[in-house]
This record gives structure tokens, C-alpha cells and sequence, in this order.
């Protein structure tokens, strides 16, 4: 069962998800930047609390926004 940190967690990730998809499909490179940093700050805080983020988002939007994580 989620407890309500790791549901903030997830939630915020698929909220920059979903805003990183719109920046990438219009082009906004600073934007594609802030919201992959987003992801991956937000997937390493959860990593240091031991949650498994493996099926929370798709890993090559991040790989196709050029910064990988």
C-alpha cells in the first residue's frame, strides 16, 4: 500500500511527466531542461526513501530529451 508521501511523490512525477511531453512537443528546450530535472530530483528523493519508481513514468521520455537520467 501507498503511504501518502510516496502518492505526493508519484503524483508530482507524473505531473512534470506530462508537462515535459508538452515542452518537448512544442520544442521549449529550457523547459525539456527543468522538467527532466524535475523527474529526476523527484525519482532520487524517492530512491533515498527506498521506493520503487520502475513503472511510475517512461524512462526514453527522458532519454529522448536529450538529458538522460
Amino acid at each position: 500500500m501507498m503511504n501518502e508521501f510516496e502518492a505526493e511523490l508519484r503524483s508530482k512525477v507524473s505531473e512534470a511527466e506530462e508537462m515535459l511531453k508538452q515542452a518537448v512537443e512544442a520544442g521549449h528546450e529550457y523547459e525539456i531542461h527543468l522538467h527532466s530535472a524535475r523527474i529526476r530530483d523527484l525519482l532520487d528523493r524517492a530512491t533515498q526513501h527506498g521506493i520503487d519508481t520502475t513503472r511510475w513514468f517512461d524512462p526514453a521520455l527522458l532519454e529522448n530529451s536529450g538529458l538522460g537520467r
